[in-house]
């Protein structure tokens, strides 16, 4: 299998549907897969026609993580280039890092639509997301701790702030699989849904209906919280609100509104 295959990815009226894509291995992950994630979302962050991103598997899950074979290599030592971006996206500089956090740094929100299992590489993975709905029967765990390793796809920093901190280390020292329901009682997962994928694309669809630049501005909001200090994150909100106010797009939320009508909204440029 060609390496863009590893992806597929279609955008229609705005939402991108992006399907890791090798059902046969239940899309463990491998070098080319990597790539592809980090290029897929590179590629969609550079696209103004994208206003959100829906992410799930084909077949029977969401992702098992890193594959055993390529696990092998690496513990081998071999074929280490594989591991080693070109260039830094953000704070992330391994390739498997860039893999989750090209997702968390689009400018639009990310849904992931998770089934099957979402373990070790691929539970980060959906960790990158900004929302996950998740089957009632689908598994989520931190594996790594079964190989002998550590998280190292952003999880370690990214897993405590939705679960807390103690869930976190009990997770991570562990490997406890967490299924749907505990998953989203505990915000591993943001709610349980009997299809994720149809789920997450009616909600894309949504968000894709509304004036796409004050969806981005409340994404690039909301990912400050907590990681600065509040003079910093009121500051942003009046830049943003000053921003946005008298825009042709929300001008036409509000006309929209008044007129009880459909709003037409336009890309950013």
């Amino acid at each position: 299998m060609s390496e863009p295959d590893r992806i597929s990815c279609t955008v229609t009226d705005g939402v991108a549907d992006v399907r890791l894509n090798r059902p046969d291995k239940l899309n463990a992950l491998d070098p080319e897969m990597f790539r592809a994630l980090v290029d897929t979302g590179l590629r969609l962050s550079e696209d103004s026609r994208v206003r959100a991103v829906v992410l799930s598997g084909e077949g029977r899950a969401f992702c098992a993580g890193l594959d055993f074979e390529a696990l092998a290599r690496f513990s081998e030592g071999s074929n280490t280039e594989d591991l080693v971006a070109e260039r830094a996206i953000g704070p992330a500089k391994a390739r498997g890092q860039q893999a989750a956090w090209v997702w968390a740094q689009l400018p639009v929100p990310v849904i992931a639509a998770l089934h099957g299992v979402s373990y070790g590489g691929g539970l980060q993975i959906a960790l990158g997301a900004d929302i996950r709905l998740i089957a009632p029967d689908a598994r989520m765990s931190v594996m790594e701790i079964k190989w002998g390793i550590v998280p190292d796809m952003t999880g370690t920093q990214l897993l405590p702030e939705l679960v807390g901190r103690d869930l976190a280390k009990e997770l991570t020292f562990t490997g406890r699989v967490v299924e749907g329901e505990e998953a989203a009682k505990t915000g591993l997962a943001t709610r349980v849904e009997q299809n994720p994928r149809a789920a997450a694309m009616a909600l894309a669809e949504e968000i894709a209906g509304k004036n796409p630049e004050a969806v981005r501005e409340a994404k690039r909001l909301l990912d400050l919280a907590g990681r600065v200090d509040l003079d910093a994150g009121f500051a942003a909100e009046q830049d943003s609100i000053r921003a946005l106010f008298g825009t042709p797009n929300q001008v036409e939320a509000v006309t929209a509104n008044l007129e009880k009508r459909d709003p037409e909204f336009t890309d950013p440029a």
